[in-house]
């Protein structure tokens, strides 16, 4: 498929397990990449991952925190390339595992920060380059902890309830200026965020913690990176263009049982 021939993404978080996947699969596509994350020496690979698909991508670091660093990665797909026509918001961070009343206090603030301030940054800055452009697709991470609570993980859980909603009300308020936002709602996925979540819970016991998160799953596994990527890829496409406003599970299963 060439859904994206001629279209450029920005892909957030794209030194990680997720984010690497969707290079790749959006430059398998057709895409042009815009590879933004703050671990910038981890972005080699996810140009490599663009390129070894047959695309065209380009590496930016870049805090999505930082309004004046966010306004820069949409300016340097548009100096380079002229347009922006998806923005994937998958960048994240699990925080600690501790119990509400015991959260550090900074570290709720770092979630927040990053997973939150950081989704609306993007939708900020890269909507008027889409509109610009004729329209865009925005798809954003959100997690099955935004659907449900969960124990340990408050403020994680908090942050993308609150990304869920400003998709929704990003999809309401730009219905009819060509833009689409969604949200992809993972369960555990192999990725580092996991091992490390899995390794401050359970410490010399992390694969038990591991065995015990998979065995909840309907699925009986971890969804991979590439599946998220998929999904994403979907929504991103023409193929969904009467979809805007949606949550999308991708959980084996899991809240089916809910």
């Amino acid at each position: 498929m060439n859904r994206f021939t001629g279209r450029v993404a920005i892909v957030t978080g794209a030194a990680g397990g997720i984010g690497l996947a969707a290079c790749e699969r959006f430059a398998s596509e057709g895409a042009t990449v815009v590879a933004v994350d703050l671990a910038t020496t981890d972005l080699g690979a996810a140009v490599a991952a663009a390129e070894s698909a047959g695309g065209t991508a380009l590496a930016v670091g870049a805090d999505v925190t930082k309004s004046d660093e966010v306004a820069g990665y949409v300016q340097a797909a548009m100096d380079n390339f002229g347009r922006v026509d998806v923005l994937f918001n998958n960048a994240g961070i699990e925080g600690t595992y501790y119990p509400m009343v015991d959260y550090p206090e900074a570290d709720f603030d770092r979630v927040i920060a990053v997973n939150v301030r950081g989704v609306w940054l993007g939708i900020k800055y890269a909507v008027p380059a889409m509109i610009a452009g004729g329209g865009g697709a925005i798809v954003n991470t959100a997690s099955v902890a935004g659907l449900f609570g969960s124990r340990g993980i408050s403020p994680y859980s908090a942050s993308k309830h609150a990304v869920a909603g400003l998709t929704k009300s990003a999809a309401l308020e730009l219905a009819t200026s060509g833009v689409r936002v969604n949200a992809v709602c993972p369960a555990p996925i192999e990725t580092r965020m996991m091992r490390s979540l899995e390794t401050f819970i359970g410490g010399e016991n992390a694969d038990d913690i591991r065995k015990t998160l998979a065995e909840r799953l309907p699925a009986q596994r971890y969804g991979e990176p590439h599946e998220v990527a998929a999904l994403a890829a979907f929504l991103a496409s023409d193929e969904a263009s009467y979809i805007t406003g949606s949550l999308y599970p991708i959980d084996g299963g899991y809240s089916a049982g809910r």
